[in-house]
């Protein structure tokens, strides 16, 4: 059994069984959970993702083959198994290890994150440049369902199926939001479509087919017959109008699962999207049952998981104080965040006022020109976003709200130096960007 302070690189794992490669799971959640107890950092979804980073690690012939994760919530298992074990204590401290991913920091990084939505475009971008250089490494994004509320990764998965070049999306989903296929055919017709034989047979087919007359007329037919047959016995899905080959739900704790499908379809050829079923928190019971608080915790005692609590009053408390006695005084008050109701204040607001509270998910830029439409008919909406999100925003702020003149609060939590989570998420340019707009009143409390 391989120990995790002695593994270098990916490679190290590939000779590993099964057996041993869940042992060595129970040891990454281990090391994460004994060092984000110290030092704070994202656990929730990192302990979600241990199994899924082994198996991605395994099938593919990483850093040659690209392996791009969103946000960086999720990375923590990434970094521990490309070869920065000893190192990891050091994570989100001056001169340590980044709690996001960093391109300067390993070459396993293959593109910066720390805002939610860019791993699809970002693949998407290095699949075609291995195209266009005639080159032949795998592209692979990770996607946790929460940055599918962002319009980025839309946009991307509509290119990538326009285009129809090789890329495989991994769609990390730990809430259940795709309806799960039923019944044994659909589970038996899904193992079919994930057979390495049947894929290869079928493009064969169609290229035979293709050279005879009308024979792309033909394997349109056939494409038709195939989807309303496959229709007929399981839930239609979204993905696949748009150009993907959806494979799944998998259960993206089972390593053995994970890897032979991860196996079976790493060398189909277009986009295709693997949608894994995973529990944030994972391994953790406190963290299973409340994956909000322990997405990104304070310091905590790993035995019993309580934390300190600090007495001091935040500028966040406060203003989601201020805001309820607002909304209880003028009925016009509507709140609105991004996916970041507890991080803002908001949640007393969401509990008193449920009917003028809203959460877009993570989509600052709807957010904004939402809060005009709501502003055009009357309300004042207070749109409460962290700084360095709402720079997402800068044209709706624009456009659809200073050029309209219309009374439109940015409440903007977390600006200036934020400290450990580091330059993604600093909110150091909002007062540069925001003054120069017209009609904007900038302010600033002391």
């Amino acid at each position: 059994m391989i120990q995790l302070n002695d593994i270098s690189g990916p490679q190290d794992i590939r000779k590993c069984t099964v057996p041993e490669l869940r042992e060595l799971a129970g040891e990454l959640r281990e090391r994460i959970l004994q060092t984000v107890s110290v030092n704070g950092g994202h656990l929730a979804s990192s302990l979600g993702a241990v199994e899924l980073a082994i198996a991605l690690h395994y099938v593919f012939q990483t850093p040659y083959d690209k392996l791009i994760w969103d946000v960086g919530h999720q990375g923590y298992p990434h970094k521990l198994l490309t070869g920065r074990a000893k190192q990891f204590h050091t994570l989100r401290k001056r001169g340590g290890l980044s709690g996001f991913l960093k391109r300067t920091e390993s070459e396993y990084d293959v593109f910066g994150a720390g805002h939610a939505g860019t791993s699809i475009s970002a693949a998407l971008g290095l699949a075609l440049a291995r195209d266009v250089k005639k080159e032949s490494y795998r592209c692979v994004a990770v996607i946790g369902d929460g940055s599918l509320t962002c319009g980025l990764p839309f946009e991307a998965l509509n290119h990538a199926g326009h285009t129809g070049t090789d890329l495989l999306v991994v769609l990390n989903d730990n809430e259940m939001s795709i309806s799960e296929n039923v019944g044994a055919l659909a589970k038996y017709l899904n193992t079919l479509v994930q057979s390495r034989f049947y894929n290869r047979s079928k493009e064969e087919a169609y290229a035979l087919v293709r050279r005879a007359p009308a024979g792309d007329k033909i394997i349109r037919l056939v494409h038709r017959l195939e989807e309303s047959t496959k229709g007929l016995i399981v839930p239609s899905v979204f993905f696949e109008d748009l150009g993907f080959r959806y494979v799944g739900p998998v259960d993206g704790h089972n390593l053995e699962e994970l890897i032979k499908t991860l196996q079976r379809i790493r060398d189909w050829r277009g986009p295709v999207l693997l949608h894994t079923i995973t529990q944030k928190g994972k391994g953790y019971k406190v963290a299973e049952q409340d994956a909000v608080f322990w997405h990104s915790p304070p310091t905590f005692e790993v035995s019993t998981g309580e934390y300190k609590k600090s007495g001091a009053i935040t500028y966040t408390h406060v203003y989601g104080k201020t805001l309820v006695e607002l909304a209880e005084a003028d009925k016009r008050v509507v709140a609105i965040t991004a996916a970041m109701a507890t991080g803002t204040g908001l949640v007393e607001f969401s509990e008193r006022f449920p009917e003028r509270f809203f959460d877009v998910g993570i989509a600052e830029g709807h957010a904004v020109t939402f809060a005009a439409g709501l502003a055009i008919e009357g309300l004042r909406p207070f749109v409460t976003i962290y700084s360095t999100f709402l720079q997402r925003a800068f044209d709706s702020i624009v456009h659809d709200v200073a050029l309209q003149k219309l009374p439109v609060i940015f409440a903007m939590d977390r600006a200036g130096f934020v400290g450990f989570d580091g330059p993604t998420h600093h909110g150091m340019l909002d007062i540069a960007y925001l003054r120069i707009i017209p009609n904007m009143v900038v302010m600033a409390p002391k």
